[in-house]
């Protein structure tokens, strides 16, 4: 596989890449350039430069996976991505310190008129008339309590300010953990001495900070955006600050960048840095570190554990249900093999322990095992759902906490326009288990590249009859189980596993074998 980076990542990221891939380093792309090469990549990788748009997802056809390096996606048309079964993952907490600190820095900057002492004195003028304003016991609003807004509360609060807070999307309990107090909007923009930015930019926060908002401000106030450019209008922004409406801002983010030419570059009252919040070395290296060991993940055939456009599935979760996932991938290969027909309708039943935890990861596997054959669309958690609808399979999940047999077991009923099918499996010593196939109980671990089903009368010399073809074919045997099932009279199912497919010729004298009422050869490597 090759995976592509186009914007600048660190060593330690890089290294982590090339322990399963390829990997392209190739910095300031042309749009044109990117769309020309990106069909050739499995994954793509940027930071903030460079615009990933719907046009360069279309030319994207390998493409499994999206990452940005850092927290906001807005360069990335996800809304694309998502219609073609790519996943776009973020770090949100690589650049959470380096972010939470420039804000408070830009605060005490902005404050204490540090940038304009230093640019006066710098040019021969003593000037000790500049007067600052202290910050303890002010109040700090912060638009967005999530990962940065809580640090940087965190770090308001050793400087002994009161924080509050507008965020639809936090509880009472969260913010009383953080220490902070939860108000309106308007509420906080009328009482803050400064306000702080920490929300992503979108339809609903683009402009959320405009002419009105800036009215109800103190006059004394100071606002700081280290987030996104766009949720604050720039322009009036500025009319605000030269009219005397509030009294300084920190904009480190703006709505076009490179923003050299933008109004509020020019503006005395306003302390800019060039989009530096994420940028210390040590976020970079996080970052890095963190959105490689993701894209090895998601190539590797795991969930990633910041998704954007996919459920989060968190660690401690992952770890449980991760030995089912490729459980079920392993079942829905099966069943499908062992079917003809138009698919009507699927059922998963998850028994044990394992209904109790969140499942999707394991129906997204099991989707993919069916449809590889299919579809050339990659089944994951972002598609797994659309596919099977655009093909008209109902799909019914249901959950037992009891489980007869095992502490776990997951079983697959797949029902055609001409046949149906159950395969049941478990985890055993870690590893998967076959543990029913249709009214046919057995244990045997699908650890070859091929399987072999047969039913027939239950009478001796069945197994030998069926050794002997294989072995004069050269083929060997690394397993076998016969079951004799349950009320299912004189009748048996014999499961073999063996790394090298047999012939047809082979397949022809099992089935010609007399009281053999059906052969099956399976295949379970990726078809």
């Amino acid at each position: 596989m090759k995976i592509l980076v186009a914007d600048q990542l660190s060593d330690a990221g890089i290294e982590i890449l090339r322990q399963c891939a390829q990997v392209d380093v190739r910095t300031g792309l042309k749009p044109d350039q990117l769309r020309s090469i990106v069909g050739d990549y499995e994954a793509l990788i940027v930071r903030s430069q460079t615009k990933v748009t719907a046009n360069i997802i279309e030319a994207g056809t390998k493409l499994q996976v999206i990452g940005r390096a850092g927290v906001g996606i807005d360069n990335i048309d996800v809304e694309a991505a998502t219609a073609r079964g790519i996943l776009v993952i973020n770090s949100p907490e690589g650049n959470i310190i380096s972010t939470a600190e420039h804000t408070i820095a830009m605060m005490l900057a902005m404050a204490r008129q540090i940038p304009k002492a230093n640019d006066l004195l710098h040019k021969g003028t003593w000037n000790r008339s500049l007067k600052g304003t202290e910050i303890r016991n002010k109040t700090l609003g912060l638009i967005g309590l999530g990962r940065v807004g809580g640090e940087v509360a965190q770090l308001a609060k050793g400087l002994r300010m009161n924080i509050i807070a507008y965020d639809t999307m936090v509880s009472e309990a969260k913010a009383e953990k953080l220490g902070v107090k939860l108000e309106n909007l308007k509420t906080l923009l009328k009482t803050s001495d400064f306000i702080s930015v920490h929300i992503p930019l979108n339809s609903k926060t683009k402009g959320l900070i405009g002419q009105e908002q800036l009215k109800l401000m103190k006059p004394t106030a100071m606002i700081i955006n280290c987030a996104r450019g766009g949720i604050i209008e720039e322009q009036a922004l500025n009319d605000a600050l030269d009219k005397g409406i509030i009294a300084a801002a920190a904009i480190d983010v703006f709505s076009e960048e490179p923003a050299q030419n933008n109004i509020l570059v020019k503006s005395d009252k306003v302390i800019t840095t060039p989009h530096l919040a994420a940028s210390t070395s040590e976020a970079e290296m996080s970052a890095s570190k963190d959105i490689a060991e993701q894209i090895v993940s998601v190539l590797s055939g795991n969930p990633p554990k910041s998704p954007i456009n996919a459920p989060a599935i968190p660690a401690e979760v992952l770890k449980v249900i991760g030995p089912y996932m490729e459980l079920g991938k392993t079942i829905g290969r099966i069943a499908m093999q062992l079917v003809t027909g138009h698919l009507e309708s699927l059922m998963i039943h998850y028994e044990g322990l394992i209904s109790r935890e969140e499942t999707s990861p394991i129906k997204v596997a099991i989707l993919s095992g069916l449809f590889e054959t299919m579809t050339d669309e990659r089944v994951n958690i972002v598609n797994a759902d659309r596919i099977a609808a655009g093909r008209g399979l109902r799909v019914i999940e249901q959950k037992d906490i009891a489980c007869e047999n095992y502490t776990n077991m997951i079983s697959v009923e797949i029902v055609t326009s001409a046949a149906k099918a159950v395969v049941g499996a478990s985890v055993l010593r870690g590893k998967t288990y076959i543990t029913r196939v249709d009214d046919y109980w057995m244990e045997i671990e699908p650890s070859a590249n091929y399987m072999v089903f047969t039913e027939h009368k239950d009478r001796p010399g069945m197994i030998g009859v069926v050794g002997t073809i294989l072995g004069n074919a050269h083929i060997n045997i690394k397993q076998m189980h016969v079951s004799s099932g349950v009320n299912l009279g004189n009748n048996a199912m014999m499961a073999l596993c063996m790394d090298q497919r047999p012939s047809e010729q082979c397949y022809q004298q099992m089935l010609a074998i007399p009281d053999m009422y059906r052969v099956v050869v399976v295949n379970l490597t990726k078809i």
